[in-house]
């Protein structure tokens, strides 16, 4: 019987899914993207050297593992084609890539765009990374974007041509330098000849896969609270990156499903602005910054860092349908000595252990219901639960408890072998 397995972040992204994606892809025939474009971005170690994904998914580093980019992804050709550059000169089979035609393509203007929103929203900027995600986005809902398969179509150069001169308007008007026309047109020209032996129906090829028992490893992008109906908006990310993206964005049903992975830190970081109610804007947020190497795979932006809040991965918990936890950088809780674990928000008198609309607008006014546990531990190079120490059980215990949910992989290092699997 086949399986679907879904790697989902829990928090702000940066959890680490990379190394639980990677690992379910070793028993996995199909690695699968399914939202968010070059925003995201995981790092994987593979033949001594490490490799930076952005759209690929990492699953295609196995030898007998496709790799799907779904309908739900915005691509950038310029990225895609530097990650491949990458993957041919570690002999990795590039056959094994399969994109799909409803997926749609970011072009420059959309990156202009990016930079002038934000540059427009002052003091309330988003923080977004300038890559042409929300504005592609916006596109697409507003039925003047590319799919994949639309760059085949005859009409493909007169319509770029005319998004070309309705965003020159735009950015004309804000004194923003025009974009050359003819050298978009040509350069995604050669773009479209370029990326043609990898796009095919990916929803078909799913389904096909699916009736002969091949397995599903579907690996999520950013995170449950930057999702656009279901986080802090907003200060969200452009796509849905919980569970229901997954659907949309490859064309899966819900029965399709068997496994849900929610992953987390055993601590919390945020990359951007946007509220960051257990933030350790101090000498605690800078230590976990350092000991965890806290700065962006995309962006290499210095993280914000704090503690790991229970009330939001409740939350997440339910949205998801988590199945079973990954709780990353146990190690580096391990070497603070002590920590706190947030199990309730406190609002004028109103005591919360579930995440809850009230909240929304007042996070600087939130009181944080914490539980003190001892972590002084080393735990590096184990590989079985039972041989944890004490305190480190106890932090596990602690959260599944809490949550109601087993956790069933814990990093204890850096390199993506640095897990317990449970």
């Amino acid at each position: 019987m086949s399986k679907v397995a879904v790697v989902l972040g829990l928090n702000y992204g940066d959890e680490g899914k990379g190394k639980v994606s990677t690992f379910l892809a070793g028993n996995s025939d199909i690695a699968l993207r399914c939202t968010g474009g070059n925003n995201a971005g995981h790092t994987v170690e593979f033949n001594g050297e490490k490799i930076v994904f952005h759209l690929i998914p990492s699953g295609i580093l196995n030898k007998n593992t496709d790799a799907v980019i779904g309908n739900g992804v915005v691509i950038d050709p310029k990225v895609l084609f530097e990650e491949l550059e990458v993957l041919d000169k570690h002999g990795v089979d590039l056959s094994k890539l399969h994109i799909s035609t409803r997926a749609h393509v970011i072009f420059p203007y959309h990156i202009e765009e990016d930079k002038l929103q934000e540059l427009l929203k002052g003091d309330d900027k988003v923080g977004t990374t300038a890559r042409g995600i929300g504005p592609c986005y916006m596109d697409k809902a507003n039925r003047i974007g590319f799919r994949v398969i639309d760059m085949y179509n005859e009409d493909f150069e007169r319509k770029l041509r005319r998004n070309i001169t309705n965003k020159n308007k735009l950015f004309d008007l804000y004194g923003f330098p025009l974009l050359d026309e003819n050298k978009i047109v040509d350069e995604y020209l050669e773009y479209r000849d370029k990326m043609k032996p990898y796009v095919m129906d990916t929803v078909s090829f799913l389904h096909k896969a699916l009736d002969n028992n091949k397995n599903i490893i579907c690996e999520g992008a950013q995170a449950t609270m930057l999702d656009m109906d279901l986080g802090d908006y907003p200060m969200v990310t452009s796509s849905n990156p919980t569970i229901g993206g997954i659907q949309t964005g490859s064309g899966l049903s819900a029965n399709d499903i068997t496994d849900v992975y929610g992953v987390c830190k055993a601590y919390a970081s945020r990359v951007g602005e946007g509220p960051f109610i257990t933030e350790q804007n101090n000498e605690i947020g800078d230590t976990i910054r350092e000991l965890g190497h806290e700065y962006g795979a995309t962006t290499k932006r210095p993280r914000r860092c704090g503690w790991i809040d229970l009330v939001a991965l409740k939350y997440a918990v339910r949205i998801n349908g988590v199945t079973g936890l990954a709780i990353n950088h146990l190690d580096t809780i391990g070497k603070l000595g002590k920590a706190k674990l947030c199990v309730g928000y406190k609002l004028n008198n109103v005591i919360y252990d579930e995440y809850s609309d009230d909240i929304i607008g007042h996070e600087n006014e939130v009181e944080t219901i914490y539980v003190d546990l001892n972590t002084e531990f080393e735990i590096a190079g184990l590989k079985d639960y039972e041989s944890l120490p004490i305190d480190a059980k106890k932090y596990i215990e602690v959260i599944e408890n809490h949550l109601c949910v087993p956790v069933k992989f814990i990093g204890t290092g850096p390199d993506n072998d640095d897990m317990i699997i449970r």
